[in-house]
């Protein structure tokens, strides 16, 4: 058995997700699934795939026709990548263990924001890689500074960036992007910045991939799980330079072979004919934000006001209850499920994260069962 494993917890997010199953009547809201009706255009997709028997195995990158598509969606964000630098893989998830796989040598320190995705750190532990956190300011941005003094100081090879973020809808700033930008420069690092949720930015969009400068150095994590409110379809990406593509894609190759023909021509599909969809889904949820945001705060919890993905992340520190045991008690009690903020690290203890990717009903009614909880602390 794999030593590495004994120091990897089941994830967090999933932990809940299952405890409120068995609570009747409870309400979750917990996971980053989309609450929307999958696209026609993904549906047509798909229809249309099995239809022409495209149920083969396409090439390790992936079908070149999504390949392309994906490439001019990029540079629409002024992200510039060829589509022989484009893989397609099996949702984002796959795409960072790829990643991680083909970097990491038992040792490597790599830096990682808290709170975060909890998949980075146990990727990188599996692996026998050293996790190294850097910190984020009271507003969840990144700490630039503390990031410098770590790589100089501590031998860091590679360094995580995660914006939009899950769990704090914090995004890059242009100020934030251009400091990063000549950080990298200055630096012998190798920076894997996931992007999934970058679709869902509710104020201007910057990324560090867009700096072609130091293309040698990014590696860009995408997909379409939350884009398209399709979750357990799994299609993602990962885009980088060809030196590094050619070591990703041996993972790839021996881990999946390629990503499932009918989905990749599915998201084909979709990104010719349904980002119309997309920006409607944005719309909702930048309303929902606003609601939820808003009903928080007329509880009396400190909220920053997340600016891309689908999560709040309201701090609880003033009731000195752990975020697990609030989290508990507030199932228990009120039947509500949200994820406590220790599932993405140490710096989340304090916080809890809501997910406001359900129903407006669902969200009336859970915020008024959290209300009510917070009314008798």
């Amino acid at each position: 058995m794999n030593e590495n494993l004994s120091n990897v917890k089941i994830s967090g997010i999933r932990k809940f997700y299952n405890e409120v199953q068995k609570v009747d009547g409870a309400i979750s809201l917990t996971l980053g699934q989309p609450d929307f009706k999958l696209p026609v255009s993904i549906e047509e997709g798909l229809i249309k795939a099995i239809n022409e028997n495209k149920t083969t195995y396409t090439s390790n990158l992936g079908i070149v026709e999504l390949r392309e598509e994906i490439s001019k969606y990029l540079l629409k964000k002024d992200i510039s990548y060829k589509a022989d630098e484009i893989c397609i893989t099996v949702g984002g998830s796959e795409a960072l263990f790829n990643i991680f796989t083909a970097l990491l040598n038992k040792g490597d320190k790599v830096l990682i924001p808290t709170p975060a995705y909890p998949a980075y750190e146990s990727i990188v532990t599996i692996l026998g890689g050293t996790v190294v956190n850097y910190s984020l300011d009271n507003e969840f941005k990144i700490d630039i500074e503390d990031i410098k003094n770590k790589i100089k100081d501590m031998n860091i090879k590679y360094l995580v960036l995660s914006l939009p973020s899950n769990p704090t809808g914090a995004i890059l700033s242009k100020e934030e992007k251009n400091k990063l930008v000549h950080l990298i420069k200055e630096n012998d690092v190798i920076v894997i910045t996931d992007e999934i949720y970058e679709s869902l930015c509710y104020d201007e969009y910057h990324s560090v991939a867009q700096c072609n400068e130091i293309k040698d150095k990014i590696i860009y994590v995408g997909g379409f799980s939350k884009m398209f409110s399709m979750t357990g379809l799994r299609v993602g990406y990962y885009a980088c330079c060809e030196k590094l593509m050619n070591e990703i894609i041996k993972i790839h190759q021996y881990n999946v072979s390629c990503a499932p023909s009918i989905c990749q021509w599915a998201v084909y599909n979709g990104l010719k004919y349904g980002l119309q969809d997309v920006s409607y889904m944005k719309e909702v949820f930048n309303k929902r934000k606003n609601f939820v945001v808003s009903k928080l705060k007329d509880m009396g919890l400190d909220v920053v006001i997340p600016q891309g993905a689908f999560y709040v992340f309201p701090s609880i520190k003033k009731f000195n209850i752990p975020s697990e045991e609030f989290a508990l008690r507030l199932l228990h009690e009120e039947k509500v499920a949200c994820v406590p903020g220790t599932a993405f690290g140490v710096g989340g203890e304090g916080y809890l994260r809501l997910s406001y990717c359900y129903s407006d009903d669902e969200l009336i009614e859970g915020l008024k069962r959290i209300e009510k909880f917070i009314a008798k602390l």
